[in-house]
């Protein structure tokens, strides 16, 4: 399980990441080049190759940072099937995915071999919402997978991510395209990740320790955690949420039916618009993250922050 980070509080710069994304090498349309080039001219500048069982290499540009990553597949508790993004990884996980491990065995594996290991679509996948467990060895979940909710509204993995957190556990939530056919299901989800230089092992310590948020849409512009409150700011938006467990929390909503529960709006950027609110924080709460929506139903998440 993972530390806690808060990267609104760090320095560094903000690089953009595209987290799921397959080639030719796997069941995707488009060539291992191909596929740097489309990301790279979508101004992204980070890409994770991750085609299934196996570790492809692309070079880099002088715009986009490319990271040989895999998707593994592995049994869930349960005989579930799942798969593991492994970002990062030193070897070619080919054989060792022929040995059909469970979630421990592949996420040590990813470990042993340099990677940062993150849960895909649960939801898609049909994990149970109630009772996941994860492990140690694995640093969060996918929150939301474009590719799954375009092709069947299974993307949204919230409520899985909420139970493991009121549980104790100590999880990051990314957002990502799941591209297999990039003119289609690409530049929907990515994660904004905030390190201190442009390379990998930056790039793999951010997901590792949470120094990141992921969106859809919505910029995170500052956090400030202090006196039982946070407070952000953002680019426009319809509603800011800070959730904290079932029943727990608080909210604001723009607009002529806004409604505010245990929160404020400090600024807007026009009456439909939130860029600046306050949410307090309940008492005896041991996590909370932000949840943003703006006025086209895209969403930004930030990760956990714990008491």
């Amino acid at each position: 399980m993972a530390a806690n980070s808060n990267p609104f509080a760090a320095t560094g710069t903000w690089v953009r990441c595209a987290l799921h994304a397959h080639t030719t090498r796997s069941d995707g349309e488009l060539s291992p080049e191909e596929l740097v080039s489309h990301y790279e001219r979508a101004d992204f500048d980070v890409l994770a190759i991750t085609d299934h069982w196996v570790r492809t290499e692309a070079h880099s540009t002088d715009r986009l940072l490319v990271i040989p990553s895999s998707e593994l597949s592995c049994l869930l508790p349960g005989e579930a099937d799942g798969h593991l993004l492994a970002f990062g990884i030193d070897e070619d996980p080919l054989d060792f995915v022929r040995t059909a491990p469970d979630l421990a065995a592949a996420s040590a594996w990813v470990g042993e071999h340099g990677g940062v290991a993150y849960l895909a679509h649960p939801y898609w996948t049909g994990a149970p919402a109630s009772g996941l467990s994860l492990g140690d060895g694995v640093a969060g979940l996918e929150v939301y997978n474009a590719g799954c909710e375009l092709e069947v509204g299974r993307g949204l993995s919230t409520v899985h991510w909420d139970d493991l957190l009121e549980r104790g556990g100590r999880y990051f939530g990314i957002a990502t395209d799941d591209s297999h056919h990039a003119d289609f299901d690409s530049d929907f989800a990515w994660v904004w990740a905030r390190v201190a230089e442009r390379s990998r092992a930056a790039v793999l310590d951010a997901l590792a320790t949470g120094s990141f948020y992921s969106s859809t849409g919505p910029l995170v512009h500052e956090l400030r955690v202090e006196d039982g409150s946070v407070e952000v700011l953002c680019s426009p938006c319809q509603r800011v949420t800070l959730c904290t467990g079932r029943r727990r929390g608080s909210s604001v909503s723009a607009g002529r039916f806004g409604y505010r529960y245990a929160g404020e709006i400090l600024s807007e950027a026009n009456e439909e618009e939130i860029t600046h609110a306050r949410l307090e924080w309940p008492a005896g709460s041991l996590y909370g993250r932000l949840e943003l929506v703006d006025s086209y139903g895209r969403k930004a998440w930030t990760n956990p922050l714990w008491t």
